[in-house]
């Protein structure tokens, strides 16, 4: 592997690389994203901003016939500025795989979910692979922005492309470009995060520097795939372990009888040494409750025990155990049992103003409750519509339900929310999120 490396790094910059660069530079590439998301809408629409022509390629049809209605179905992506770029022609999608062979760049941009038994599922990612290299062909640049173990660009991607004759770094270029996308994050958005970039080679990383420059603020290259890959599990799994470390802290705090989010407040005015945690009801999204486990798997194959990793994924798990025996402590309180009792959940999706269900704590919680005998109404101005227990459950109107519910439970703090109004309406509340910390109730139990 490593002469392999070396006498790749040596390979002098072949036609196809300077013709790659040339259509880059000048804008008249041909780029191509597989997989339009919550990553790959917002990569292709920076890249027909930048002035590319710009291929989607899914495979839910009902998904490209939206997107070539000029209708966005990403929150963050605002139908006016999406549909210009449709009507255009700088935007289109299809189904339609053999697009490849006509495309300058394409972007991977597909799930890499977990199995239940924890280990990564990579078939999506194999699906997109094989479908690349069935139209590789000389001069394409090739990028995976899922997240996944390090090795996969080189031991899982390389050699099924390779396998068709072509060599990476000369006929091809290959790279991996973690996801940073931050659903509802006003501030930081596909355009100014800074986006790392490792290739097979230098002359691969070099090729993907180029392109992210085209459309994004700022490119941060760095050596290979494999530290490239390493960077999103090392920023995701810092993450999930201090919140981790927090939820602990809450479970100790409640048993003392100490506010948690008081003592939280009181350590971040340190200057130096400390960043602030927060505790919250379970970890959700498409991320932190799954990247940390793709390293935990993969450390286990070099025979290094997670030990961090997996002890923070058993206290965040834990968390809607929690929240729904604080319920329980609450009901028993007020003289009610859990069974028979109107349970109404404020917010299911997994944080504050989106509409992202994954992972959310928020399902557990619910199907905890109604396993309990809880008749369980939600209220989320973001999601219409749940499925728990094998029943889908719409959303009810907020403050009806809030009036007649024995107990309100915060498990997301959409910023929306006449909080004032709901504890003005409630019999009891239990806020996860700390939504209330202005309020002094006696209705109000804290996490």
């Amino acid at each position: 592997m490593i002469s392999e490396q070396l006498e790749r790094a040596s390979e002098q910059p072949s036609t196809a690389a300077a013709d790659l660069k040339e259509r880059i530079a000048n804008r008249t590439a041909r780029v191509g994203v597989l997989g339009l998301g919550y990553v790959g809408l917002p990569l292709a629409v920076e890249f027909a901003h930048a002035g590319f022509e710009v291929i989607g390629i899914d495979v839910q049809q009902s998904k490209v016939d939206q997107f070539n209605r000029g209708q966005s179905y990403i929150k963050d992506v605002k139908d006016d500025v999406f549909r210009p770029l449709v009507e255009s022609g700088k935007l289109r999608a299809t189904t339609d795989y053999s697009v490849i062979r006509e495309l300058d760049t394409i972007d991977i941009c597909v799930p890499t979910p977990l199995r239940k038994t924890k280990d990564p599922d990579m078939s999506y990612v194999v699906a997109a692979r094989d479908a690349i290299a069935e139209h590789l062909h000389p001069g394409l640049l090739v990028m995976l922005e899922s997240t996944t173990y390090p090795g996969t660009t080189d031991e899982l991607v390389l050699p099924m492309l390779e396998s068709r004759g072509l060599k990476v770094g000369q006929d091809f270029f290959l790279c991996f470009s973690p996801e940073r996308v931050d659903p509802g994050n006003a501030n930081f958005h596909t355009r100014n995060i800074p986006k790392v970039v490792g290739g097979i080679t230098p002359l691969c990383t070099e090729m993907g520097a180029l392109f992210y420059q085209q459309a994004l603020e700022r490119v941060v290259p760095v050596s290979s795939t494999r530290v490239a890959e390493m960077v999103k599990l090392l920023e995701n799994t810092f993450r999930m372990i201090n919140i981790g470390l927090v939820n602990e802290m809450a479970l100790m705090c409640d048993r003392m009888n100490i506010n948690v989010w008081e003592v939280i407040d009181a350590a971040a005015t340190k200057p130096f040494g400390f960043m602030p945690f927060y505790p919250g009801p379970g970890l959700g999204g498409h991320c932190i409750p799954i990247d940390p486990f793709y390293l935990s798997w993969k450390s286990k194959e070099s025979g290094i025990e997670a030990r961090f990793i997996e002890l923070a994924g058993y206290i965040n798990g834990r968390m809607p155990e929690f929240v729904v025996e604080k319920i329980q402590d609450a009901l028993n309180d007020a003289t009610k049992p859990v069974r028979g009792s109107h349970i109404h959940v404020l917010g299911v999706a997994y944080k504050r103003d989106i509409d992202d269900v994954r992972e959310s704590p928020a399902l557990d919680i619910i199907l905890l409750l109604q396993r309990r005998g809880a008749r369980v109404t939600y209220s989320d101005p973001y999601v219409p519509r749940i499925h728990s227990a094998g029943e889908i459950l719409d959303a009810q109107e907020t403050f009806a339900n809030v009036a007649n519910a024995d107990c309100v439970v915060i498990v997301t703090d959409h910023s929306g929310v006449d909080y004032a109004k709901v504890i003005e309406r409630s019999k009891l509340i239990v806020d996860t999120r700390n939504a209330l910390k202005q309020y002094n109730s006696k209705k109000i139990v804290r996490l």
